[in-house]
C-alpha cells in the first residue's frame, strides 16, 4: 500500500510541490513541481526586476563600461578573434580552391603583374603573419597554463607582453621573406 504526502512550501519567491510515494517496502519517489507565486506571472516578475534595476540606475550586466580594460583581457578577445579569422580564412581559401578556375601559379603571377610595390606587399605579408603568430605564440601560453604555471598576476602579464612581442617579430620575420 502506497501514501502520498504533498507539500507546499514557498521557496525563493516560487511555489515549490513536492510529492512522497511513502510504502511499506524501499522504494521511494519523490517529485518536484515548480509554480510562480500566486498572484503574478513571469512577465510581472521581469518588468518588476526591470523597474528596480532603472530606479537605481545600474547598468545592464555584463556591461562593456564596467570593465576595466587589462591586457590579459584584450589577449583573450585577440586570441579568440584570431582564431575565428584563421579558420575563415582557411575555409575560404579552401573552397576558393575547389571552385575558382586556373590553378595557385596563375592567381600569383596575376597578384606579380599587378606592380603593387614591395611597401604594400609586405604589409599585406605582416597583416597574415601576425594573427598565426599571435595565436601559435598565445596557444602555448594557455598549454603552460594547462599545466598550471604562470597564473600569479605578474606571470600573467609578463606572458601576454612576451607573447605580442614574439607575434611582432615573427610577423615582420615573415613579412621580410
Amino acid at each position: 500500500m502506497e501514501v502520498y504526502i504533498q507539500v507546499a512550501v514557498l521557496w525563493n519567491r516560487s511555489l515549490v510541490q513536492r510529492s512522497a510515494a511513502v510504502s511499506s517496502g524501499s522504494r521511494c519517489c519523490l517529485v518536484y513541481r515548480h509554480a510562480v507565486a500566486m498572484g503574478t506571472n513571469a512577465k510581472e516578475e521581469m518588468q518588476k526586476f526591470t523597474d528596480k534595476n532603472s530606479r537605481l540606475a545600474r547598468p545592464l550586466s555584463p556591461h562593456i563600461t564596467i570593465y576595466s580594460w587589462s591586457v590579459p583581457m584584450m589577449m583573450s578577445i585577440t586570441h579568440r578573434g584570431t582564431g575565428v579569422g584563421l579558420s575563415a580564412g582557411v575555409a575560404v581559401f579552401a573552397v576558393s580552391a575547389l571552385v575558382l578556375p586556373g590553378d595557385f601559379a596563375s592567381y600569383l603571377s596575376l597578384i606579380q603583374s599587378l606592380s603593387l610595390g614591395p611597401a604594400l606587399i609586405c604589409t599585406a605579408k605582416f597583416g597574415l603573419a601576425f594573427p598565426v603568430a599571435f595565436h601559435s605564440f598565445n596557444g602555448i601560453r594557455h598549454l603552460m597554463w594547462d599545466l598550471g604555471k604562470g597564473f600569479r598576476m605578474p606571470e600573467v602579464y609578463r606572458s601576454g607582453y612576451a607573447v605580442i612581442a614574439l607575434s611582432v617579430l615573427s610577423a615582420i620575420a615573415l613579412a621580410a621573406l
